[in-house]
């Protein structure tokens, strides 16, 4: 660590934040390696340290020999204070090494609320905010990923290449040609130009817009020979493919301090509102085996005495009583805990309570998503009300108290009625308890209802509805407070204004960069934070630049309009997306995929082959 950097520890709260040092973190000669990679987490340690993404890519690029990859997080605003004061510019965990020297910078862009979290941390790098004043070095390479680069335009000013789809082979393709370029001796533009030929990689210079005079997207045209369409990167095989044996320990708790497993990519459900379940589509599964070795692995290497297996839903794994019986052979002789999120109301079956009974009890989550049976149909949901009371009874017969139910408010068609039906099916859950004969004596019950402000989203059926005003939201969040008739439930639901705001960039353009500029220049990062939100200076931002937000959010989108995205492929078809909004219109649902292929096109991507279909 730098003498310079060291001094400012005694001031912060956690120093561990900033120390490095970890176990199982990389250290290597900088002078041995020929890439230097600063993969960059917009946000505090605790929260970057729990994400999955950056562990997998993390050990992958520290596999190669000519490359280091080290980790970098947003600094707290105590830790912030104290580096500006000093004059001490961002720097990496491993080494302590400013990462403006570095040859890659990357984000990961998990939630839209982060953007002015990059800029401020390209500003305490003190490097340029936009790639057009950082053309005269080829490095470093500012680039990001993750979900929300499924629309990186408005984020596309500061960035000079973005990673669509998944990384671990990508990465290693752009490491590879920055290697040669630097050997080489080329110019920053004529690295992207040979980097936009590589599977997943956007460059967007190489794109300009115009716009129509009503204000929507006329053309998004590719300069040169660019390609007029830019395709995610996604990985064929799972069991094959590249994941880690250890990951970093921290010296201090984080969000999710355990070790992880992912035990597939995409879901089956084709739910209308979820991004997730859309854009990581094909379905593709590990085998049992290597499942069980990974976790072995892991907790050998980790000391950790959870694993959690990670998925969009676990209980969808086509052979998870197998997988289950597998772990539970070993982890429960070891007293290690297998955590199972993520679980399907309608295929919580007998087999999986008998296993989870074998391993620690703690609260149950599920989501019906609405209050009513209509509006689970318009949404796909393919959930009744019977099977969410059926589930929670078989639950309350082997033990559990406690019940956790998340819903969306703010969905497309959406009436009161449907509010209050929230209100009455957690009633009915509460009901379900005290009928049954074989609850657990002496206790009472606890039904927690979480509800998520519903925000449409790329590539998902839902991406042409208008979101919910803020008005209309506390109305509703008023009411569904008032329709509450036990206090055995406890209501819980997003803020309105930072609702708005993921709205507007979820779906925004280009012009929205100069928005997101001006409100760091205006303060504002951390905004996923509530108390540090400053939701006025956004306003401001968008005042001075002449945009209304309610542009990108409320008004409904017509199938012919241009989208800002429509330029990336994700796998799923427009015309897919399309035919379900309609159903959605009709309160028409789709079977899941290992019921009936509802033909997405995502199987394209991965040479036709979709483990949903065996």
């Amino acid at each position: 660590m730098k003498k310079e950097v060291e001094k400012l520890l005694q001031y912060v709260q956690k120093p561990a934040r900033y120390t490095g040092g970890e176990l199982n973190s990389v250290t290597k000669d900088k002078n041995s390696v020929d890439i230097r990679y600063a993969f960059c987490f917009p946000d505090t340690y605790e929260i970057g340290m729990s994400h999955l993404g950056m562990k997998i890519l993390y050990g992958l690029v520290n596999e190669r020999n000519d490359a280091w990859c080290e980790r970098v997080f947003a600094p707290d605003n105590d830790m912030e204070e104290q580096m500006r004061k000093n004059n001490v510019p961002l720097f990496a965990l491993e080494s302590g090494d400013y990462i403006k020297d570095f040859d890659m910078i990357g984000f990961t862009l998990q939630y839209e609320l982060c953007y002015t979290n990059v800029l401020n941390m390209l500003n305490l790098a003190q490097i340029p905010l936009k790639s057009s004043e950082r053309r005269e070095a080829l490095t470093p390479i500012i680039c990001v990923g993750g979900p929300c680069c499924c629309n990186p335009e408005p984020i596309t000013d500061f960035v000079d290449i973005v990673f669509l789809g998944e990384g671990e082979y990508s990465t290693n393709e752009v490491i590879d040609l920055l290697k040669q370029c630097k050997a080489d001796g080329l110019t920053k533009q004529e690295f992207l130009h040979k980097a936009k030929n590589i599977t997943g990689v956007y460059v967007p210079s190489l794109y300009e817009d115009t716009y129509n005079n009503d204000g929507t997207l006329k053309q998004l045209k590719p300069i040169g020979d660019a390609p007029a369409v830019v395709k995610k990167s996604i990985v064929s095989d799972l069991d094959k493919v590249y994941y880690p044996k250890e990951f970093v320990v921290p010296f201090i708790n984080i969000v999710h301090d355990r070790a992880v497993e992912e035990i597939f990519r995409g879901c089956i459900r084709g739910c209308r509102f979820c991004q997730a379940g859309f854009i990581y589509r094909p379905i593709r599964e590990k085998s049992v085996d290597t499942i069980n070795k990974q976790c072995r692995a892991l907790i050998d290497s980790t000391g950790y005495d959870e694993i959690s297996l990670c998925s969009l839903s676990t209980s969808d794994h086509s052979d998870v009583n197998n997988m289950l019986t597998t772990l539970i052979d070993w982890t429960v002789k070891e007293n290690i805990n297998l955590s199972l999120p993520s679980l399907r109301v309608d295929n919580f079956s007998d087999e999986l309570v008998e296993q989870l009974n074998k391993v620690r009890r703690s609260g149950l989550t599920f989501a019906p998503e609405a209050g009513t049976q209509r509006l689970r149909d318009v949404i796909n949901k393919n959930v009744t009300e019977d099977e969410v009371v059926k589930t929670c009874t078989k639950a309350f017969d082997n033990g559990w108290t406690s019940v956790k139910l998340y819903f969306m408010m703010g969905l497309p068609t959406e009436a009161m009625e449907d509010i209050k039906g929230i209100a009455d099916l957690g009633m009915e859950v509460v009901h379900a308890f005290y009928k049954n004969p074989n609850r657990q004596k002496g206790t009472g019950v606890q039904v927690s209802i979480s509800c998520a402000s519903f925000i449409p989203k790329p590539f998902t059926p839902f991406q042409w509805e208008p979101e919910d005003t803020m008005e209309s939201l506390k109305e509703k969040q008023k009411y569904l407070l008032e329709s509450i008739p036990s206090k055995k439930i406890r209501v819980s639901y997003h803020e309105t204004p930072t609702s708005l705001l993921e709205g507007v960039l979820a779906r925004g353009d280009r012009r929205l960069g100069k928005v997101i500029l001006k409100a760091y220049e205006l303060g504002c990062k951390f905004d996923s934070w509530d108390d540090q939100f400053n939701f006025d200076a956004w306003m401001q931002a968008f005042d001075e630049n002449g945009i209304d937000p309610h542009f990108y959010t409320h008004r409904r989108r017509e199938f012919t309009e241009l989208l800002p995205w429509d330029h990336l492929d994700f796998g799923v078809s427009r015309k897919f997306l399309e035919n379900e909004n309609k159903k959605a219109h009709m309160n028409q649902t789709t079977p899941h995929c290992r019921i009936h292929c509802a033909g997405c096109s995502a199987d394209k991507l991965n040479g036709g082959k979709c483990d949903a279909r065996g």
